[in-house]
């Protein structure tokens, strides 16, 4: 503020008024007879306007309003579906149903499928498998990530079909 000593402040009271154009000394007295704090709150405008009123107050409030845009926001969840290369169809259907409904509430979602042993030498079978719960899936989600084998993994994901 003392580098607006010798400037002229647009000063704005406590109860929304304008106070008129005045230098600093002056502002800064009226604050101080009103009991409360003299705040910058434009300081590019011509000229800057400083405004009286409790500051304390005014952090308050905007701690406040800061902690309940953070509780209105929501992180993205991630779901996850493991499959193995030998899977009944029955427990396929029942995974794709669930891997479905994941997507429809608006969850990311991780496929998994899992090699033991031998079958790691049959990636190819695997990657079959995965081309096709990506065509089961295409309606309810996109792929975000394409089906990568990490160890004795195949890993992808999904973003739901509303998001990107």
């Amino acid at each position: 503020m003392r580098a607006y000593a010798d400037k002229d402040l647009l000063v704005i009271g406590p109860e929304g008024e304008q106070l008129g154009v005045m230098k600093l000394g002056p502002a800064c007295q009226a604050a101080k007879d009103a009991g409360l704090d003299l705040v910058m709150v434009a300081e590019n405008s011509e000229p800057p306007v400083c405004r009286i009123m409790n500051f304390g107050k005014l952090l308050y409030e905007q701690k406040k309003k800061l902690k309940d845009q953070k509780k209105n926001q929501q992180a993205q969840k991630v779901k996850e579906v493991k499959f193995r290369l030998n899977i009944a169809e029955h427990d396929y259907a029942h995974k794709i149903d669930q891997a479905t409904e994941f997507l429809e509430e608006g969850c990311k979602l991780k496929v998994t499928l899992t090699f033991k042993g031998r079958e790691m030498a049959h990636t190819e079978i695997g990657f079959e498998l995965i081309d096709r719960i990506i065509e089961d899936l295409k309606d309810s989600g996109t792929v975000e990530s394409p089906a990568k084998l990490l160890g004795k993994n195949i890993n992808m994901s999904f973003n739901p079909k509303g998001s990107r």
